[in-house]
């Protein structure tokens, strides 16, 4: 025989032959799904961007894949048909030593200047933060010029002042600090030195970006709790390290992506100083060995294949830091 659980036994009441019973819990709805506020509206508003995004930079995607996959050399510039070869141009790429030293070249230099933007942007935008309003605006404009100037200018203006003969960078080490052996010391000859020559350049370039975005995030840290942290005993670095990175770690995220992908392909500043005096096959880079592969050497899909790997290796790091960020966001 089977009983049915009809709920709590009732409970006598203070009043003669009056029994009281608990309320039966109401049965549970099924969640409903909440619908996007203002319904298609904001996928109607991003069909111009994406038709536009399509035309600009999909279309040339598809052409970069065709070209990879096929045999175009300057024949088929000029009117030749081109012929398919599919992924022997990628086999060709994948097993050539030349295109690893590249890479691994690319990896390494793309790294530092990344580290190094990085914490200088970040101690700059500290800076900005502190500095009375004069001097705040005087290191702003300074900024600003440097941001400004074009990357080939700035490349020319670099290279003059690491002139063998004429530099300033020379005449300073000698004269000033007395190194002799930096008399006519060539910096480009040598592919460390090249690199370093390069790296200033590019971080010189790339500091007032990171240095803007973080102060402007750090103008939102609210003041009330890095004092109660300051009065709490926290010093500069842990209030830092506490307070102020976790309400910029979105900024961070973001701004790393950025100049991972701009100090990967980085071209103009390798390509001028190597005109200027470094050594090509010791300096080369991703961005200038797709040129010197395609445009210089007339191998259209050899260089697309490497542009295709290049543009893979970037989509990757970046949906890493992407799918970072979201998940930050959801926490």
């Amino acid at each position: 025989m089977t009983t049915t659980d009809s709920g709590p036994p009732p409970v006598v009441s203070s009043v003669d032959g009056e029994r009281l019973a608990a309320p039966q819990p109401a049965p549970r709805r099924s969640p409903r799904r909440r619908r996007p506020t203002g319904g298609l509206t904001p996928y109607a508003l991003l069909v111009p961007a994406s038709i536009v995004l399509a035309a600009i930079v999909g279309w040339p995607l598809v052409q970069l894949l065709v070209t990879s996959m096929q045999e175009f050399g300057r024949a088929q510039v000029f009117g030749a048909p081109p012929e398919w070869v599919w992924f022997d141009n990628y086999v060709s790429v994948l097993t050539d030593p030349a295109f690893y030293a590249v890479l691994g070249r690319s990896l390494v230099f793309a790294a530092a200047c990344v580290v190094i933007t990085m914490l200088l942007g970040t101690l700059i935008a500290l800076l900005l933060q502190r500095l009375p309003k004069g001097f705040r605006l005087l290191l702003s404009l300074g900024l600003l010029l440097a941001w400004a100037m074009p990357p080939l200018s700035a490349t020319i203006v670099w290279g003059w002042m690491f002139d063998t003969d004429y530099g300033v960078v020379n005449s300073v080490l000698v004269n000033a600090f007395g190194l002799e052996q930096y008399t006519q010391h060539s910096w480009l000859i040598e592919p460390l030195s090249f690199f370093l020559v390069a790296g200033v350049i590019i971080v010189w370039g790339a500091v007032p970006f990171v240095a803007f975005a973080l102060y402007a995030g750090l103008t939102q840290v609210p003041d009330e709790v890095l004092e109660a942290a300051q009065l709490d005993g926290a010093g500069g670095f842990s209030r830092f390290r506490l307070i102020v990175f976790p309400y910029l770690k979105p900024i961070f995220l973001i701004t790393t992506i950025l100049q991972i992908i701009w100090d990967l392909k980085v071209f103009t500043q390798i390509f001028a100083l190597q005109d200027i005096g470094g050594i090509r096959e010791q300096t080369n880079t991703l961005g200038v060995y797709i040129y010197q592969v395609s445009i210089a050497g007339g191998d259209f899909g050899t260089g697309g294949a490497i542009a295709v790997i290049t543009a893979i290796i970037l989509m990757s790091i970046s949906l890493y830091y992407v799918r970072q960020t979201v998940k930050e966001e959801e926490l």
